[in-house]
């Protein structure tokens, strides 16, 4: 289907089931990140499967939005357009700096987190390159610009994904949980604050 679809316009966005005949969504989603023509258009996965691990699975091979069946076509549409707005979004205040937080540095001028151990120091040379998706470096620098404080799932829902729906504060929790893994020993600096939700200590 990707051959067919190469004389075709590029999209705005892409709506891309999880289960399709003689393949799978994620794969596709995989061949899409990686073409040059098709990288950077935005994706939200439609599944039935709505398992914390699939959301994670999901998310970690690039998609902007993950939405479980059954779901209304007013929930849809809401979340189709916060995607597409975060796409025409200006850049956020401070773009462009470097945020340092202990052993992190985030540069959004090169878009990349780098991650210095005990043998390092911040700013020097040396330090590991963390490979993150789109959402969870959005969400990292979210926690960045905001250390110290106590952020509600809600806010956090509001300030990184531009929308807020009941119940769908999981998916700040699978972001979490995949952010603080990829983070290694660095996130163990993502605390959770029961009752709230998360702050960087």
């Amino acid at each position: 289907r990707l051959e067919k679809a190469r004389d075709s316009e590029i999209p705005d966005l892409i709506l891309l089931d999880v289960m399709l005949p003689q393949t799978d969504g994620l794969t596709v989603l995989k061949k899409l990140r990686a073409s040059a023509r098709y990288g950077g258009v935005p994706v939200i996965m439609l599944t039935a499967k709505g398992g914390e691990f699939d959301k994670v699975k999901g998310l970690d091979a690039g998609a902007d939005d993950y939405v479980v069946k059954p779901f209304g076509v007013t929930e849809l549409i809401s979340r189709i357009n916060a995607v597409l707005r975060r796409g025409h979004a200006p850049p956020p205040a401070g773009a462009g700096e470097k945020s340092v937080h202990k052993g992190l540095t985030l540069d959004d001028s090169r878009h990349e987190v780098l991650f210095f151990g005990s043998a390092f120091e911040a700013g020097s040379a040396g330090g590991e390159r963390v490979e993150l998706t789109f959402k969870e470096y959005e969400l990292l620098r979210y926690f960045m610009r905001n250390a110290g404080l106590a952020l509600s799932r809600d806010r956090i829902m509001q300030a990184v994904w531009g929308y807020d729906f009941e119940g769908e504060t999981r998916t700040v929790d699978a972001h979490v949980k995949s952010l603080r893994r990829k983070l290694g020993g660095a996130g163990e600096y993502i605390k959770t604050v029961r009752g709230v939700g998360y702050k960087l200590d």
